[in-house]
C-alpha cells in the first residue's frame, strides 16, 4: 500500500513540474513575447528598437549620412504616366463623372513631379560616389526606405555601388521595404521616435523632396532642433520651390512675428540633383576645417536629444 502512494506521488509530482515548466511565469523574460508587449515594458522595447539598429550601424561603418524625405507617391515617371493614361481612359468612358476628372488633374501633376524620382536617384547616386575630403567626410544615403522618392535616393546609392540605407516602420497597412537597399542596413523600426533619431542622428545634410504629412512633419522637427541648438548646424535643402514655397508660406511667418527672419534662412531651395550637392559642399566650404576625427558639425552637447 506504501509503494502504491509513493508510486502516485512520483507521478503527481511528475505533473505538477510539468505544469511549472508551462507557465508563463516560467519562461525567460527576454524570450517572453507577451510579456515584452505589455504597455509597463514600452521603455525596453524603445531600447530594443534603438540598439539592433545602432549596432549594425556602427559594425557596417555608417558614421555620416545624407538623409532624404520625400513622398511616397511620387513614382517614377514610366509608372506616372501609366497612371495618367488609366485616368483618361476612365474620364473617357464617363465624361461627366467628377471623381474621374479630378483623379486625372491629380495624375497630371504626380507626373509632372515624377521628374523629382530622377532627381532624388541622380542624388544617391553623386553621394555614393563621392570621396571624403577635409571638409566633407565620406557619405551614405539613408532614407525611410519605403517606395516614391525614398525608393529613388537608395535606388542611385545602390547603383553607385555604396551603401543604401533604408530605415521602414512598421504600419497597420504594411510598408514593404524599396528593393535598393542593402541587405544588412535594411531595418524594420517599430517607433516613430527612434525611426526619427535613426534619420537624423548620423545626418550631414537634410535633404526634402515634395511631400505630405509625413516629410512636412520632419521638416519642421529639424528645423526646431536646428532653432532651439538641439542638434549641430547642417545644410536643410528643399527641392522644388515652386511647391515648398506654396506648401509653406515661409515670408507669412515671419510677417505674423511667428519666425524670426534668420529662422527662413535654415532653408536652402534647389530644384536639381547638381544644385543640391552644390548646396552641400558649399555649405561646408563655409563651415570650420574639420576635427581630428574627421567631422565638420560642432560636438554635441549633453542636452542634445540625438
Amino acid at each position: 500500500m506504501k509503494a502504491r502512494a509513493d508510486y502516485e506521488s512520483e507521478a503527481d509530482a511528475r505533473e505538477r513540474v510539468k505544469q511549472l515548466v508551462a507557465s508563463p511565469s516560467y519562461r525567460q523574460a527576454d524570450q517572453d513575447r507577451d510579456f515584452l508587449l505589455r504597455p509597463e515594458m514600452c521603455g525596453v522595447r524603445l531600447q530594443l528598437d534603438f540598439w539592433k539598429t545602432e549596432e549594425l550601424l556602427l559594425l557596417h561603418g555608417i558614421k555620416h549620412t545624407v538623409v532624404v524625405y520625400g513622398s511616397t507617391r511620387i513614382a517614377e515617371p514610366q509608372a506616372a504616366r501609366e497612371r495618367l493614361r488609366e485616368a483618361d481612359r476612365l474620364l473617357a468612358s464617363d465624361p461627366c463623372n467628377r471623381d474621374y476628372a479630378h483623379e486625372v488633374d491629380i495624375a497630371k501633376r504626380l507626373l509632372d513631379k515624377s521628374r523629382y524620382y530622377d532627381v532624388a536617384r541622380e542624388l544617391g547616386y553623386l553621394v555614393g560616389t563621392w570621396r571624403a575630403t577635409k571638409l566633407l567626410p565620406r557619405l551614405a544615403i539613408v532614407t525611410g526606405g519605403g517606395p516614391g522618392i525614398m525608393e529613388a535616393a537608395n535606388r542611385g546609392a545602390f547603383e553607385s555601388g555604396a551603401p543604401s540605407i533604408g530605415l521602414n516602420i512598421s504600419l497597420p497597412r504594411e510598408q514593404q521595404p524599396n528593393p535598393y537597399i542593402s541587405p544588412d542596413l535594411c531595418f524594420k523600426l517599430h517607433y516613430f521616435a527612434i525611426r526619427k533619431m535613426h534619420l537624423l542622428e548620423r545626418a550631414k545634410a537634410a535633404v526634402f523632396f515634395p511631400g505630405g504629412y509625413g516629410t512636412c512633419d520632419e521638416l519642421f522637427e529639424i528645423l526646431t532642433l536646428l532653432q532651439t541648438g538641439k542638434i549641430a548646424s547642417l545644410p536643410v535643402v528643399l527641392v522644388g520651390k515652386q511647391y515648398w514655397r506654396r506648401a509653406i508660406d515661409l515670408d507669412f511667418l515671419v510677417d505674423e512675428g511667428m519666425i524670426a527672419p534668420d529662422d527662413a534662412k535654415l532653408i536652402t531651395f534647389t530644384e536639381s540633383a547638381d544644385e543640391i550637392w552644390d548646396a552641400i559642399s558649399s555649405w561646408y566650404d563655409r563651415e570650420p576645417p574639420a576635427r581630428d576625427d574627421g567631422s565638420t558639425a560642432p560636438p554635441r552637447t549633453a542636452g542634445d536629444p540625438l
